[in-house]
């Protein structure tokens, strides 16, 4: 059994962008096994293009992304699908396509070309279905479901794959405060119950401190800091991070970081009391 915390993934000295741009340089990143890491930063930051990267969508330009001590890019496609799954930001189903049917596609790394669902592949996309609740819907389109349970459907796609590692690019992305929370309970159950090394990239970062064993903090393509919330939610690393004014505050149910953002007051000296507050609460 891993011990949690050790890291098996990881990049190092990568350097990554498109054409000639380059979105991040020298990037050292670990992530622990067996936890919840949240990666936060503002719009262009550089986020979702890390996340590419350790899913193997974007090459480097430099360096590497190793698991277990290999570049992932000499990890043959079928075994590294074993091994780590992503859901990107927006996805989308054909119009007949059924839950069972979408679920089903996470068995492909699995299966021999042209060869049918054998009973370990049922026995898979059942146990997907059954751990985000859908497995009375496997027979509906997609596209009826409501948004919540179309994002369980593609965990339960990921899933399905049983792979080890989760990548994530904004679950919880056009879905509303109650979905938001059953898509973040059921990723902390997957980590908690499954041992599932879940990734993910978060706006909110209220539910970033709130799930999140380790945060990462990303300002133009580099790592600001990368630990616990309690180190990450401050007012000096969002000022630095997102350019606001931050009162941090705990969580009265959960105990967890707690963020009230504001813009930086411009106004001159006579308006600065209010911030001499930050981070008091």
């Amino acid at each position: 059994m891993d011990t949690p915390g050790i890291s098996r993934l990881h990049a190092q000295q990568v350097r990554i962008g498109y054409e000639q741009r380059i979105v991040a340089d020298d990037l050292r990143l670990e992530i622990p096994q067996g936890r919840i890491t949240v990666v936060v930063g503002a719009n262009g930051s550089g986020k979702s293009t890390i996340l590419k990267a350790f899913a193997r969508l974007l090459q480097p330009f430099a360096g590497s992304i190793l698991l277990d001590g290999r570049d992932i890019h000499a990890v043959p496609t079928r075994e590294l699908a074993r091994r780590l799954s992503i859901l990107p930001q927006s996805s989308s189903a054909p119009e007949s396509l059924t839950v069972g049917e979408l679920v089903s596609y996470g068995r492909f790394p699995h299966r021999r070309w042209l060869r049918p669902l054998g009973q370990a592949d049922r026995e898979m996309i059942r146990w997907a279905l059954d751990v985000v609740g859908l497995n009375e819907l496997r027979d509906r389109p997609v596209n009826a479901l409501s948004g919540g349970q179309q994002q369980c459907a593609w965990i339960a796609m990921t899933l399905a794959q049983g792979s080890e590692y989760l990548l994530l690019d904004e679950p919880t992305s056009n879905l509303d405060a109650c979905h938001q929370l059953e898509v973040m309970e059921l990723l902390r159950r997957l980590n908690r119950q499954e041992g599932k090394t879940i990734v993910m990239v978060l706006h909110d970062l209220n539910l970033a401190a709130r799930y999140a064993d380790h945060m990462v903090a990303i300002a133009e393509g580099r790592v600001v800091i990368a630990d616990g919330p309690d180190r990450v939610m401050t007012p000096e690393v969002l000022k630095q991070v997102y350019q606001v004014d931050a009162c941090i505050m705990r969580d009265p149910r959960h105990g967890t970081p707690l963020c009230v953002a504001y813009l930086p007051d411009r106004s001159g000296p006579a308006a600065a009391a209010p911030t001499d507050r930050i981070g008091r609460a």
